[in-house]
């Protein structure tokens, strides 16, 4: 018989995974969203950086970036990544390690559309990652792009979103003396059915 109750409760782990986001949402000063996410070169030498989880699926997790940006290039080179959401208000994470895929249709369309217009020109302005000669050079871009596209500009061809489909979810809570709740949904592949483990702290 299985031990896990309270916020642990449920077999769904994306939707324990909504639930610990919406209770974050009201005690996070800022960006209860954002994830570190990690993936590795062609070398196998890794990166980390902080972006913003923007949709948890029925099956998936959903960030945005610019697909020729250093973190996307090594996704589709190595088609899976990681990441951690922390909440240090909450005193809890959750940790994710999957098989990657592109979202560039009508669902990464109305997810551009529904950010500012500022942000929308920043996305075709800013060739990310790569070497930028000044600031001035990023704004002059950004008011070119203005003069281009004005109040309506389409999401770039370069710009999208990136699903990660887990084979791994861990939630982890806090303990007493360090006597931590974690427990570890897995899968061999992601269709399979999870398996569900108590792991020690």
């Amino acid at each position: 018989m299985s031990d896990r109750s309270g916020i642990f409760a449920g077999d769904d782990p994306f939707e324990i995974a909504r639930q610990w986001l919406a209770e974050a949402e009201k005690t996070e000063p800022n960006d209860p969203n954002a994830i570190a996410l990690a993936t590795v070169d062609a070398e196998g030498m890794p990166n980390v950086r902080m972006v913003l989880l923007k949709e948890i699926e029925p099956a998936a997790f959903v960030f945005y970036t610019n697909y020729e940006s250093r973190k996307a290039e090594e996704i589709a080179q190595a088609g899976k990544a990681a990441f951690v959401l922390h909440w240090k208000s909450q005193r809890r994470q959750i940790r994710v390690r999957g098989l990657t895929e592109r979202e560039d249709g009508p669902q990464a369309d109305a997810y551009y559309a529904s950010r500012s217009l500022k942000s929308r020109l920043g996305a075709w302005a800013s060739a990310q990652s790569r070497p930028l000669s000044s600031r001035m050079a990023l704004m002059t871009e950004v008011a070119k792009r203005t003069a281009e596209f004005g109040t309506n500009p389409p999401r770039p061809p370069f710009w999208g979103g990136i699903r990660i489909i887990p084979h791994e979810i861990e939630f982890w809570a806090d303990g007493a003396f360090r006597l931590h709740d974690r427990f570890r949904w897995q899968r061999r592949d992601i269709s399979g059915s999870w398996q569900i483990d108590r792991l020690s702290p």
